[in-house]
């Protein structure tokens, strides 16, 4: 179906559903081509619906098989059924059972949603409309049910049979070849939550007692022979299970808590009530076969789909239009859990670079939407980083606004009045706004306007008066659909940086609520701070207090020394990392000069020496973060318009190049310094070491390709982790040659067995920035490592080709060519993925002519193609739009 053929969902169309399923009774016989299901539904009317509706029931690509009410069965003239729902004319208007039998095939399901095969195990994915796949059902997040599952199978193909909720019967059948579990959850849930995976799985597991004395078994269920590698998983599982209690007072309310790894997942992770299901390559760790980026991923996404347990199961959201609810909180509850385990200060750095990158992008481009969006045709195509990211920024905002003992009676509030119910935006703001007594009638403006705030600062010194009086004012460009803003609420974290580090904040503003804390939320706003003995740097933003750019005009010295004197740890990486971008942004400009990157490299070079030889080794993560300039992708979007990738390109390698060459007699002796004789450990520390010891390497190879090429296959020779090695091959792809090509080749013979690590050795080859890597990329196409059916290894090679800001963005237009086809034959087997992929193009705006009208001609041939799916068309045609 063409988005111009499929309904717009509205948010204000929304209406309970007319029907409700109070028990829902599943008997799944699985099989790989023709699995059966039996669906008994305890329905009744609901007295919000509608008296006397009919029962419309959902569905996709179903054969039914059999249809009974009360045990007897329908008259062929009392329904309609298709493939793609199922329709009971004049149901009774009381409470009755329906019985329905579906037959599906697993192995067909390549779109990965519903029910399917992964390597030979059954899995489910159903959020959001998934469940559809399975049976007729009431398929939205507001109809909750209590589940019972009965799974039967071969015992040789599945000898493991999970479901939702506890273990409630096992045995084999006559005969013993096979045999069946069945589930029971408790507590009521929508259908996007249902799971089931049946399967040959190695598992570990432990015990947990709650702290309201519950024992748990957790267990992390892998394919054979991976179980040790799923020891980091459960781990991680049973610290944010403590966390949440501690810091959350949430405890766990099931017998046992499963996690499954697949291989073939279009996700990363799902929050299914008490069975897990993740994507491989955020469960699988080991020294050798995960980075110290995957342990602080797999810890992170194990935390975040835990959590989901009361923000996204016990309470969900009402509608999809509500899916910021879950997610945005959610992730703001996984970030704190990080944060906690490791450096706040480096996973907050970590946190905005990613939100600038994806979500800022998005704001910026014709996808942009808000994070509560208003409508939509394809709901897939809303799981994106405004949603996520910007859902989380909004909960930190409003931490910061009511203060955290309010919060914490807003979130305990929440839990309480919502629990075992489908809630809105507005019934979670309502609980803080009576635990703090503010009116947020205002602030609930994040949820509603789309775009990035640009906020716009200075500041003028009174050295007679000794006071200080800083401008400030906000405003939110256009975006599609909302060409009128309104000023937003947006808690400021501020200092004032003198010449010995912070100022004391005196001002009798209303604006000022203590703390370091102004909240703008009008146009504009002076404020004046008093008793100040010299002129000080404003440090605006602290923390990254609100999603918003900045502009404040500070020279390279003013910012040079705020990052030597601020006691804030994010404006101080902020500090250089504006420094950088104004150079970058200059000098990247089509036909620019490049003399003014010179002065800035001198600049940051001596700043970043004297840095590091005085505090280098003091918090390693946090300087290696210091050392890392702004991506080019984000020097393209502050240019914002006429931007030649190649210019920008050019000028972020020459500055690191210029970097390089000023630290380049210091940096073989920092290295040697965290150089480390222990066992690998994926501590925060340890991974802070690595981190800053492959930046330098990293530099070294710009710098000095000879050098730095020999410290490349040192390090790879003698590394005794994937960590390393993968630093040695990133940094080797810098330097072009025939020992580079080697040092590939041995790369992938030492992990011919190992798909996700071969995943990201694809990456790196499809980021090389060089006129070769587009035929690389076709050829490693037909690598057997690669493959067009599995979305990791799409993520993997093509991902990384449609990142890579030169080779995409090629001047004949073959990168936007290549992306478009590969969309397209996609788009036939996994139209998410293939939607995912096209996302490639939000920025095509942003372009010079020549690229812009190639980039455009790419997408009209993707839009144009006939029998595109609802989830492709939607995002070709709001990208066009």
């Amino acid at each position: 179906m063409r988005t111009e053929d499929a309904p717009l969902i509205r948010l204000e169309d929304y209406r309970p559903s007319d029907w409700l399923i109070d028990t829902f009774d599943l008997d799944i016989s699985l099989h790989p081509t023709k699995t059966r299901v039996r669906s008994l539904l305890a329905l009744q009317p609901n007295p919000a619906g509608r008296p006397g509706a009919p029962l419309v029931l959902d569905g996709d690509e179903l054969t039914l098989k059999a249809l009974a009410l009360e045990g007897a069965p329908l008259d062929a003239a009392a329904y309609a059924a298709s493939p793609q729902g199922l329709t009971i004319h004049a149901p009774p208007q009381r409470a009755f059972t329906l019985t329905i039998d579906t037959e599906i095939d697993p192995s067909a399901n390549t779109k990965l949603m519903g029910l399917y095969r992964s390597s030979g195990v059954y899995c489910t994915q159903c959020e959001a409309d998934g469940f559809r796949r399975i049976s007729y059902f009431l398929d939205r997040p507001d109809v909750m049910s209590v589940y019972t599952v009965r799974l039967e199978a071969e015992k040789a193909q599945a000898p493991v049979l999970l479901s939702n909720g506890n273990l409630v019967a096992a045995a084999e059948l006559p005969g013993g070849e096979r045999h069946f579990a069945v589930w029971h959850d408790p507590h009521p849930k929508p259908a996007y939550l249902f799971a089931l995976v049946g399967g040959a799985l190695d598992h570990v597991r432990q015990d947990y007692v709650t702290a309201e004395g519950r024992k748990v078994e957790l267990a992390v269920y892998v394919e054979p022979g991976k179980a040790g590698r799923a020891g980091w998983a459960l781990d991680s599982l049973e610290r944010c299970m403590r966390w949440d209690e501690r810091v959350f007072g949430r405890n766990y309310d099931l017998d046992v808590f499963n996690v499954v790894a697949v291989s073939d997942f279009n996700m990363g992770a799902m929050e299914n009530k008490g069975l897990n299901i993740f994507n491989d390559k955020y469960v699988l760790a080991d020294p050798q076969t995960a980075t110290d980026g995957d342990y602080a991923s797999i810890e992170a996404i194990i935390a975040h789909e835990y959590f989901h347990n009361w923000t996204g199961n016990r309470i969900t959201c009402r509608d999809w239009f509500q899916l910021c609810l879950k997610e945005g909180l959610t992730v703001f509850r996984d970030q704190e859990f990080s944060s906690d385990e490791r450096s706040r200060p480096v996973k907050r750095i970590a946190d905005v670079r990613t939100l600038r990158s994806t979500q800022f992008s998005e704001d910026a481009g014709p996808l942009a939407h808000p994070v509560r969006p208003r409508a939509y045709k394809e709901i897939n195509n809303f799981y994106t980083p405004t949603v996520y990211e910007k859902g989380a920024e909004i909960i930190r905002m409003l931490k910061a606004l009511i203060g955290d003992g309010a919060f914490k009676r807003g979130m305990d509030l929440y839990f309480e009045r919502c629990d075992g119910t489908a809630a809105t935006i507005e019934d979670f703001l309502a609980c803080f706004s009576e635990a703090s007594g503010r009116d947020l009638s205002h602030f609930a403006r994040w949820y509603e306007q789309a775009g990035t705030p640009t906020l716009v600062a200075s500041g003028q010194y009174d050295g007679a008066a000794k006071r200080y009086t800083l401008e400030l004012a906000q405003s939110t460009p256009p975006t599609p659909g909302q060409s009128e803003k309104e000023p937003m609420v947006l808690p400021i974290r501020l200092g004032l940086v003198g010449s010995q580090g912070d100022l004391p904040l005196k001002t009798g503003s209303r604006a000022y609520s203590g703390d370091g804390l102004v909240i703008l939320d009008r146009a504009s706003l002076s404020i004046t701070f008093e008793d100040l003995p010299e002129a000080p740097i404003p440090s605006l933003l602290r923390e990254f207090s609100a999603p918003a750019r900045l502009e404040l005009d500070l020279s390279d010295g003013e910012l040079i020394r705020q990052f030597a004197q601020d006691s804030d740890s994010f404006n101080r990486w902020q500090a250089l990392q504006s420094v950088a971008t104004r150079a970058l942004t200059t000098t990247g400009r089509a036909k620019a000069e490049r003399s003014a990157l010179s002065v800035t490299a001198r600049a940051l070079g001596e700043a970043l020496d004297t840095f590091l030889r005085r505090d280098g080794l003091a918090d390693p993560a946090f300087a290696a973060q210091v050392l890392r300039l702004p991506a080019p992708a984000d020097i393209a979007r502050e240019i914002g318009r006429d931007v030649d990738p190649d210019a920008v390109f050019g000028a972020h390698r020459a500055l690191s190049v210029a970097i390089g060459a000023a630290l380049l007699p210091r940096l073989p002796g920092l290295r040697e310094a965290l150089s480390s004789q222990r066992a690998f450990s994926p501590d925060a520390a340890s991974a802070g070491r690595r981190a800053l010891r492959n930046e330098l390497l990293g530099l070294m190879a710009l710098a000095a390709p000879a050098e730095g090429a020999a410290l490349c296959e040192a390090q790879f020779a003698s590394a005794d982790n994937l960590t390393d090695r993968l630093a040695a091959l990133a940094a080797m792809t810098l330097v072009p040659g025939e020992a580079r090509e080697a040092l590939i080749g041995r790369f992938a013979e030492l992990y011919s067995g190992e798909p996700l690590v071969l995943d990201k050795w694809l990456m790196a080859q499809a980021l090389i920035p060089e006129s070769g890597t587009l035929e690389r990329v076709k050829r490693l196409m037909q690598h057997p490592a690669f493959s067009l059916g599995n979305p990791n290894r799409v993520r993997g090679l093509i991902g990384g080709f449609a990142a890579n800001l030169t080779q995409f963005n090629r001047l004949d237009g073959a990168g936007y060519g290549f992306i478009a086809d590969i969309v397209v034959a996609l788009d036939r087997a996994n139209p998410q993925v293939a939607s995912r992929l096209l996302g490639s193009f939000k920025s095509w705006r942003m372009l010079e002519p020549v690229r812009r009208r190639l980039a455009q001609d790419a997408l009209g041939l993707v839009a144009r193609t006939p029998g595109l799916s609802r989830d492709v068309s939607d995002i070709a045609e709001r990208t066009l739009a």
